[in-house]
């Protein structure tokens, strides 16, 4: 019995001893820099977000959370560097819904999909918009589908490239409706929306954030959002049901991956920070302002919202003339 207790014993302190060092760790971190990868260039709603939440995050702990972009195929990139880096905090990844999409867009990853990056928390989620130049002639949804009924695939819209959330998101949109569009890809979506407003293209789907200032000063117009009502900084703007279409709901989220092996304890602190940035006043605010929900989701919500997401995407790829890369 005495030699039962003392090796119980050993064993929890052998357990505890091997458990110090990530102790030690969690309760030191961050002691340095935090760089976030964001997979895609400057000026996209990915990038702005994450942008607003590094900030409050560097507030909240005293350590710089800083972001780094590295784009380029479809988000893969910055995602491989992420999973090949060392799991201890101090490189993470933002990404989107676009995340979800990446096993219906390439026939193999540079890393595994399911466990290489491990899901830490959302920041947001937000509709996506419909959105065209002010001055198109196109003033309700219900105009442009019936012109794309009438030009049979002939009106236009830019994405940041193929296989993005608004990509696919504008795919579900012609499968919804029953029309087809011509995709017209560019090298990120502030490009897209610089194409908008020129009258390169016809019309865009992107997340509120990435276009709402668009919107607000003047250069463009949403003729309809995605979700199940109309958002505050938008009262005017219908939601696809609304305006006549229904049975289309994409919500894009955004959020932060950490390498697999990231220590729980690292992973638990990153999630109550974040938890506590997006529950901010001014955080809240800037979200309000962009037509955007905080939402914290630990991994194991937000891990269920990725096999929901890509489940669905999944439906929509085989319905959409894609050729895997």
């Amino acid at each position: 019995m005495k030699k039962t207790a003392r090796l119980a014993a050993g064993a929890l302190a052998l357990g505890l001893a091997a458990l110090a060092p990530l102790l030690a760790q969690a309760q030191a971190y961050p002691a340095k820099p935090v760089r976030i990868v964001v997979p895609y260039p400057p000026g996209g709603a990915v990038d702005a977000v994450t942008r607003k939440v590094a900030q409050k995050l560097t507030e909240q702990t005293g350590q710089t959370f800083y972001v780094e972009n590295k784009a380029g195929a479809t988000g893969t990139i910055g995602a491989s560097e992420v999973a090949r880096s060392a799991p201890d905090g101090y490189t993470l990844m933002a990404n989107d819904s676009t995340y979800s999409l990446l096993p219906h867009i390439f026939k193999k990853l540079p890393f595994d999909h399911g466990t290489d990056l491990v899901p830490v928390s959302t920041f947001m989620t937000a509709p996506m918009a419909l959105v065209v130049a002010q001055d198109s002639k196109y003033k309700t949804l219900q105009a442009l589908l019936d012109a794309a009924r009438a030009n049979k695939g002939g009106l236009t819209y830019g994405t940041g490239g193929a296989g993005t959330t608004p990509h696919f998101s504008s795919e579900a949109l012609g499968i919804a409706a029953g029309v087809s569009f011509l995709h017209v890809p560019f090298k990120g979506a502030g490009e897209a929306t610089l194409a908008l407003l020129s009258g390169t293209i016809d019309f865009q789907m992107a997340s509120t954030p990435g276009v709402i200032g668009q919107v607000q000063g003047g250069k463009a117009r949403l003729l309809a959002i995605s979700g199940d009502k109309r958002v505050a900084a938008l009262p005017g703007t219908p939601t696809f049901a609304e305006a006549g279409l229904k049975g289309f709901s994409v919500i894009n989220f955004t959020g932060l991956w950490a390498p697999k092996g990231t220590p729980p304890a690292v992973m638990a602190r990153l999630q109550k920070e974040v938890a506590a940035a997006v529950a901010s006043a001014d955080v809240k605010a800037y979200a309000d302002g962009l037509g955007a929900v905080p939402a914290s989701a630990g991994t194991e919500a937000f891990a269920k919202m990725l096999q929901d997401s890509t489940a669905y995407w999944g439906k929509v790829a085989s319905n959409t003339a894609f050729e895997k890369e």
